[in-house]
């Protein structure tokens, strides 16, 4: 597993509980199952909802199965302090708006990591911590490499088309304030301009309705899969794309790329359901529209 040269690093997570691991290994045959050739995955959610750690997770169970990864993160690709007073980055708004460069993100690392690019690409711009500029230092992506990037906002419009595949890791925004102040020692930065920067981007965006899995990770060693959407071109028809719902109510919406009908299954305790191949081991209601 290649990781990126910024001193902002976390280390690697230890050792996960059964349903943890079992939900990465089904994630992880997902990614697998999307080609032989280079993939991008997004992992994306609040503030301390626990990215870093998923895409670590996620990058050691694909690396296990013969896959060459890189590992990257959107931390590292912010626009340098010395320029800050060219614009708002410390209100909530300004973060969303202006943390970020997107054009470096797009053209050092997504489209050369891709299956059409060089294979040459930046997994760090700008070092959060030293500041120091490592965008000269290229790291090269095999043809069958599978880059993992986390972060806020991935899903930007900036970004969206750049990924073969998107994940949101869902927690509530107590559990990111709560838990971003127990990392950083600051509730009020949390509250005050992070949160404030994810409203934001759920009201322009819609980030969860653009993601293929869903995960509730409020609970570390008990995640469950709140959506699963899979490509069903021989059950429906070429193009045709599925969404798992899990746990959905009666006035739940169902967000899919042709949402003309759904089927309602049902997981019983122990026996899971497979939905085209893709086991559903949940004692929840799923709904599957098309």
């Amino acid at each position: 597993m290649h990781l990126s040269v910024s001193t902002w690093q976390q280390p690697l997570p230890a050792t996960a509980s059964p349903r943890r691991t079992a939900l990465l290994a089904e994630i992880s045959e997902r990614v697998l199952a999307l080609g032989g050739g280079r993939l991008r995955v997004g992992v994306d959610g609040f503030t301390a909802a626990g990215k870093t750690s998923f895409g670590h997770e996620l990058a050691q169970r694909i690396s296990a199965r013969g896959r060459p990864v890189l590992r990257a993160s959107l931390d590292d690709f912010k626009k340098p302090w010395r320029d800050r007073h060219l614009y708002d980055r410390e209100s909530g708004e300004g973060y969303y708006r202006n943390a970020f460069d997107y054009e470096a993100v797009a053209h050092l690392l997504l489209e050369p990591a891709g299956p059409d690019g060089t294979g040459e690409c930046a997994l760090c711009a700008i070092d959060p911590l030293t500041q120091v500029d490592h965008r000269d230092v290229m790291t090269s992506a095999p043809p069958d490499a599978v880059l993992i990037v986390d972060g806020v906002f991935a899903f930007r419009p900036e970004l969206n088309d750049l990924w073969n595949l998107r994940i949101w890791l869902a927690v509530d925004e107590e559990t990111s304030v709560r838990r971003g102040k127990d990392r950083d020692g600051d509730e009020a930065v949390h509250r005050d301009r992070y949160l404030v920067a994810e409203r934001l981007y759920l009201s322009e965006v819609d980030p969860v309705r653009l993601a293929d899995i869903v995960v509730d990770n409020t609970d570390f060693d008990r995640p469950g899969c709140l959506r699963l959407r899979v490509e069903a071109p021989h059950a429906y028809g070429t193009g045709t794309r599925l969404v798992v719902v899990v746990g959905a109510g009666d006035g739940d919406s169902v967000h899919a790329g042709a949402d003309h009908g759904a089927q309602d299954l049902t997981a019983h305790g122990s026996h899971p359901v497979t939905v085209l191949g893709v086991p559903l081991d949940l004692d929840h209601r799923a709904i599957i529209a098309r």
